[in-house]
């Protein structure tokens, strides 16, 4: 029995999804190490934000998970890679950059795949958190930058600040719409 040109579609689509999916887990197996680790150094702030990115991360994989399942799909468990663990922050923040950056050019290569599979709905939802991810690197970025042009100045200024991000929290990007 032949495979019909809408299953091999929908297969391609639930490849790249659970891909996704993948460096999903991965991502918040990462950020949730560093928040751990910057909250143990006392940089607060720091640690806060990491773990409000965790939580958008993990929304993110969800999102996939609940897409794979609308498919008929298998949501993977699988992260895509293993954390590193006891990042500096000079190194952790230039590392997430890094993560995402790449998650940035393969999502877009992703909306790609479900553009040539006819699949608008998971295109969409790529697009979507291809924008939620450009926060994320944007924030990245800025620490990362200001981490390497003021240094120990910039760390001890944020030295002491408070890591609580309270009872529930909604993530950094829906933080950041509701500031």
């Amino acid at each position: 029995m032949t495979e019909s040109s809408r299953e091999k579609s929908k297969r391609e689509v639930i490849a790249v999804l659970n891909q996704a999916r993948g460096m999903e887990l991965h991502a918040i197996s990462q950020y949730m190490n560093q928040h751990y680790t910057l909250d143990n150094m006392d940089y607060g702030e720091l640690a806060k934000n990491v773990k409000l990115i965790a939580i958008d991360e993990m929304r993110h994989a969800e999102m996939f998970a609940e897409r794979i399942k609308e498919l008929a799909g298998e949501p993977t468990s699988d992260p895509a890679a293993k954390v590193l663990k006891g990042q500096k922050p000079e190194q952790a923040f230039a590392h997430d950059s890094g993560l995402e950056d790449d998650t940035i050019a393969k999502y877009n290569e992703f909306v790609l795949v479900c553009r040539e599979n006819g699949d608008s709905t998971t295109q969409k939802l790529f697009e979507q958190i291809i924008d939620e991810e450009q926060l994320h690197l944007n924030y990245f970025d800025n620490v990362r930058d200001h981490i390497k042009e003021l240094g120990a100045a910039y760390l001890a200024r944020i030295a002491g600040t408070p890591s609580t991000t309270g009872g529930y929290s909604k993530g950094f990007v829906l933080a950041q719409s509701a500031q």
